[in-house]
């Protein structure tokens, strides 16, 4: 992708985030004059800090993550006597620019980051132990066991950005986009006579009065784009978020292609890479309409006008003369219309505006999380050897927070389990005494 000013930008970054585990509970008795045989009295640690992913509008790509692929929040602290519980771990925040798509590849959970301040926590730290004092019971008086803290989620990201565009220039390869572009805005795109000469999006601003457009050229489009033929889908998602679209169609292709023909694959392959690409508001610009006479390039216009409808302009359009240009600036702006454009930021007290690029995304204006419902419970696996395992989330992560050296800790952890219905479960799989059972790995000696 390049800019507006054409330096390169980076919309692709595969990252790993590491949460902080929490802090272990702390094992500690009163201990002070003439209070004989103190309770206990050990803290609880802190929770380990979250990985939080931060839209930030300083940023325009994804280039800082070349530098950095690992971020590691701080753990939580561990707690002390006293029952002095430990602190939590800070936050760790990671800069992204507006318009980012962050999936968790572990489960498929999508983060949609398109306003600045919006702020998806993407790794949640551990949760912190339990100091003794909270196990001491009538019976259990003197508890010589606390809780660990837990490990912090850990896993690996892929962001994706998409350009924040108020309009999309789409079209075959050379058929007068990046031309068009640059005599509309000050973008500097390469402009050549063949075909594929730009390979990377490019945005330009449409200056008018006190109002901005952000226009994006996306790279030609060809037959099987949709599924990644040519330059594909990668540049398909850089218009999923325009508010208008602007068909560039060549009136006189040089390859000798039929613009109808051409016209017909582009809108084919949009509507194939996503039904909502088909809804957009069109606007039909007939490009190098200096190529032909004017008595050809009013009658096409007249045949596409009839062809697409009321619902769609048609624009004769030059860049080397200028032709049109004007006509398809105003368009453009009536098209998207000023209260669509500029709407107060969200959090800036109403003074601040949007840009318009922001502007564009007023169905994503809100940050939007799409996770997949986690599965609870556990479940007995037999092995082959006759063996027993139990898997799942909840026992594991029950088996993590006990020391198992401390009688104590292990008596404590298998009351918990057979209260959870593990020992039941087990039985009902053809459990017996001297059994072999693995949880997190770990082999237990368990007794019905």
């Amino acid at each position: 992708m390049r800019t507006r000013d054409g330096s390169r930008m980076k919309d692709r970054a595969r990252i790993h985030v590491q949460a902080g585990a929490g802090g272990d509970g702390c094992m500690s008795f009163r201990r002070e004059a003439h209070v004989p045989k103190g309770g206990p009295d050990g803290g609880d640690g802190g929770h380990g800090g979250d990985v939080v992913l931060v839209c930030d509008d300083s940023y325009r790509d994804l280039e800082h993550f070349r530098r950095q692929q690992h971020f590691k929040a701080t753990r939580g602290a561990h707690g002390q006597g006293a029952q002095r519980h430990g602190a939590d771990g800070p936050a760790l925040e990671v800069p992204v620019p507006p318009g980012t798509e962050i999936v968790l590849e572990a489960d498929g959970a999508r983060h949609d980051l398109v306003r600045a301040g919006q702020r998806a926590v993407v790794a949640r730290g551990g949760a912190g132990g339990r100091g003794n004092r909270h196990f001491s019971s009538s019976t259990r008086q003197a508890p010589r066991f606390a809780e660990r803290g837990l490990a912090g989620q850990e896993g690996w990201l892929t962001l994706q950005l998409k350009l924040l565009a108020d309009v999309g220039l789409v079209g075959v390869p050379n058929a007068g986009k990046s031309s068009l572009i640059a005599r509309l805005t000050r973008a500097a795109p390469k402009v050549a006579a063949y075909p594929f000469t730009t390979l990377e999006p490019v945005l330009g601003t449409l200056h008018h009065d006190d109002r901005q457009l952000v226009i994006a050229d996306i790279p030609g489009l060809i037959a099987g784009a949709s599924d990644g033929v040519g330059l594909g889908h990668e540049f398909l998602a850089h218009i999923e978020r325009t508010r208008l679209l602007v068909h560039v169609l060549d009136l006189a292709p040089l390859d000798g292609s039929d613009p109808e023909e051409n016209h017909a694959t582009v809108e084919h392959e949009l509507e194939l890479y996503h039904a909502g690409l088909a809804k957009l508001p069109r606007i039909l610009a007939l490009s190098k309409a200096d190529l032909v006479t004017p008595e050809q390039g009013a009658e096409m216009r007249a045949r596409w006008r009839a062809r697409l409808g009321q619902e769609i302009p048609v624009i004769l359009t030059s860049a080397a003369s200028r032709q049109g240009l004007d006509e398809l600036a105003t368009e453009l702006l009536r098209r998207v219309p000023l209260e669509d454009a500029e709407p107060t930021r969200a959090g800036d007290g109403g003074g601040q505006r949007a840009t318009a690029g922001e502007a564009s995304l007023e169905a994503l204006a809100e940050h939007r999380v799409f996770r997949p419902a986690p599965a609870g419970g556990f479940r007995v696996v037999r092995d082959d050897d006759g063996g027993f395992r139990v898997l799942g989330a909840e026992v594991e992560s029950l088996v993590a927070r006990y020391d198992l050296d401390n009688e104590d800790a292990l008596a404590y952890m298998e009351r918990r389990l057979r209260g959870m219905g593990v020992i039941r479960a087990l039985e009902a799989a053809g459990f017996e005494p001297g059994d072999d059972v693995e949880i997190a790995g770990i082999a237990f000696d368990l007794e019905p």
